[in-house]
């Protein structure tokens, strides 16, 4: 029987012990420097632009004058384009979804789709914005409305709708299913009565999620060349609009113009933010409210 060094091994257990807690005091570090940088970006965004929001800035239109400036265009425009961002998505989306988990044949075919749909949720959102100038703006020829820039950032967002979707079809048991087979129901009375109810929590909570991140986007807007301009306000999804976040963008950029633009920039991320978090809590809500039923 071999001996072993019990010296060398307490040696190598404290090494070990040593390295488990400095790489605990290093990603602890690491932490609170990013939450102590947060803090000091939300604080300064508070203390400059929260005595700007009132209900002439929310209600009013864009102006070159600061002192009159609004952003209910900025805020409509918003919603019209979640409106198409959220039809496309959840159509397309979930669709694709049920195809994949529930019809397509497993294999190297799916396999290599399923590989694509997830390295499409890692690629930079400027070249969605690429694509979406090529695809929308240019060869179909809308321009930059509601409708071009809701397609293309469904495209950014639709690779995690459809992962989303396909994970709450899987956390579906498949004793529900196969109770449904055994009373006589087909495949698509399954899908439609049993499996897409259970799964619709989940589906729901990643389609909030991912609105969440359309909404903050500015790099495929700014590509397809959405204005902030004093336009009028956005009546459907054929009109020209501009967004929250695109409009912090020029503000920041004109606010070495005038010093007051850094103000309403401030004081719109603070309404972006509390939009931001209405939607994430609506999805924590949905999630909290409805995974414990099945």
């Amino acid at each position: 029987m071999k001996y072993i060094d019990s010296s060398l091994v307490e040696k190598r257990m404290n090494k070990r012990i040593l390295k488990n807690n400095l790489s605990k005091i290093l990603f602890l570090l690491a932490t609170l420097f990013g939450l102590v940088v947060l803090v000091i970006l939300i604080m300064r965004v508070l203390i400059e632009g929260l005595k700007w929001v009132n209900f002439d800035f929310l209600t009013g239109k864009l102006s070159t004058n600061a002192e009159q400036a609004g952003i209910m265009g900025a805020i409509l425009g918003s919603l019209w384009l979640m409106l198409v961002v959220i039809v496309c998505t959840m159509i397309i989306g979930v669709g694709a979804a049920i195809y994949l988990e529930l019809y397509a044949k497993k294999g190297k075919l799916n396999s290599l789709i399923q590989t694509n749909i997830a390295n499409l949720a890692g690629v930079p959102s400027i070249v969605y914005g690429i694509l979406g100038m090529t695809l929308f703006v240019r060869a179909l020829d809308l321009g930059n409305i509601v409708l071009a820039g809701g397609l293309t950032l469904s495209l950014l967002v639709l690779p995690i709708v459809i992962v989303a979707a396909q994970e709450a079809l899987r956390s579906v048991p498949n004793s529900l299913s196969e109770a449904s087979y055994g009373m006589g129901a087909t495949k698509w009375q399954t899908i439609k009565r049993i499996i897409l109810p259970a799964a619709l929590p989940g589906i729901l909570t990643g389609a909030i999620l991912a609105l969440s991140r359309a909404i903050g986007e500015t790099a495929p807007l700014v590509v397809i060349g959405i204005p902030a301009l004093i336009i009028p306000f956005p009546g459907s999804i054929f009109d020209k609009f501009t967004t929250l976040p695109m409009q912090i963008y020029y503000w920041t950029l004109d606010s070495s113009l005038v010093a007051e633009y850094a103000n309403l920039a401030a004081a719109t991320i603070i309404v972006l933010l509390i939009l931001l978090f209405m939607l994430n809590a609506t999805a924590i809500f949905i999630r909290n409210k409805y995974q414990q039923r099945f």
